[in-house]
């Protein structure tokens, strides 16, 4: 029995976690769970699961929890400081780290620092503190295995192989629901356009991400950390149908790839179920009836977010940070119509060029770095100086 903490257990990959434990009970067991603002979903959750722990972001949230729990045996509580505790309880076994955005940095490296292994979907976390995570992670000698499934497909690929056997890490990208946009279409873009993801069903700012191309620029960064190699050896392929997950190339000219349906299950699953595989119920892939599988190059100019990330990860310390604040704050202002969405990406890049770099050796100094960047965002969104 696997013993799990959930952090953003309300969350698409939250949800999609419990539902995997609920189909195993035999072999997983919830103790912790945290979540947002979806406090319906999460005392359903309380009900089903019956954790020792649960987090909610507010006081007022956890007072009503604590109301609507009374006489059950569940500790309630909130903010940063209940996401710690939740991911540091003894009894636990794995973390889910699955909380959207910077937030999940300081849960994650506190659960790392107590011996946990992780099931890494926060992809912010290894951005904005990728070098001391990883550092982290090898002196506590615990396992962090990737959810995304572009990083879950290579980590499948690289399994058995030589590391200097290898050549070429690609990620594949589906290219959002404006990949045979032409510049004069972006202007109009609104946020209900960017919302409708083609293939895959994620959240609200990691859909935003995706339209823009930022969310494969942060899994560039996350890929360099997770897996040690230099940005030269990490590439970036639209491939429309996601039916590839991710690739290895190796110096042979060999290239061994993950395919699968696309669903965020089978990562998943995978993540808390290394080195087995669990027999899920999941709809085969039909290669037969697929058809042709077509890749091409991403258009950086159009996309200018992923040259962004490229850009961050090769300047290097406090920079991705700043980047990654100031991408969450941009995004939320396009959500609520305060930013056009060719205009994200300008407010990006000149958070980016404001910043003085630091080499960065502290998860404090991360976090001073994504409070500059959203500072920075705000200030230039609200003064109308994009």
């Amino acid at each position: 029995m696997k013993t799990l903490a959930v952090l953003g257990s309300t969350g698409s990959i939250g949800v999609s976690t419990l539902a995997i434990v609920k189909a195993f009970p035999e072999r997983y067991q919830v103790v912790a769970l945290t979540a947002g603002n979806n406090i319906e979903l999460l005392q359903q959750q309380i009900r089903l699961f019956h954790p020792q722990i649960v987090s909610v972001i507010s006081e007022e949230a956890a007072q009503y929890l604590r109301q609507q729990f009374q006489g059950v045996d569940v500790q309630i509580c909130h903010g940063i400081e209940g996401m710690i505790r939740c991911a540091v309880v003894p009894e636990v076994d794995m973390v889910v780290a699955a909380v959207v955005g910077a937030a999940g940095l300081v849960p994650t490296m506190a659960a790392i620092k107590a011996g946990k292994d992780v099931a890494l979907a926060n992809k912010e976390t290894l951005v904005t503190a990728g070098s001391l995570i990883m550092a982290e992670a090898r002196r506590q000698k615990i396992n962090l295995i990737p959810v995304d499934s572009e990083h879950s497909a290579i980590f499948q690929s690289l399994a058995g192989q030589r590391r200097e056997d290898v050549s070429r890490l690609i990620l594949t990208a589906s290219g959002g629901p404006f990949r045979e946009y032409d510049l004069s279409q972006f202007a109009t873009i609104t946020p209900a356009d960017a919302l409708a993801h083609p293939n895959w069903d994620m959240g609200r700012k990691i859909s935003i991400d995706s339209a823009t191309m930022m969310n494969k620029g942060l899994e560039v960064i996350e890929a360099h950390w997770l897996f040690n190699f230099p940005p030269s050896m990490i590439d970036v392929h639209i491939h429309p149908e996601s039916v590839i997950h991710s690739l290895v190339e190796y110096r042979d000219g060999a290239v061994i790839a993950q395919l699968g349906i696309p669903d965020m299950k089978t990562p998943i699953a995978y993540a808390l179920s290394w080195p087995e595989r669990l027999p899920l119920s999941q709809q085969p892939l039909d290669l037969c009836g697929m058809g042709q599988l077509s890749f091409s190059a991403p258009d950086r100019e159009l996309f200018p977010c992923l040259q962004l990330a490229y850009d961050a990860l090769a300047i290097g310390g406090t920079v991705p940070a700043v980047m990654n604040a100031a991408n969450e704050v941009a995004v939320e202002a396009f959500l609520t119509n305060r930013l056009s969405f060719l205009e994200i990406s300008k407010v990006i890049e000149k958070v980016m060029d404001q910043h003085q770099m630091e080499t960065l050796t502290t998860v404090e100094q991360a976090l001073r770095a994504d409070l500059w960047g959203r500072y920075k965002a705000q200030e230039m969104i609200s003064g109308g100086a994009v």
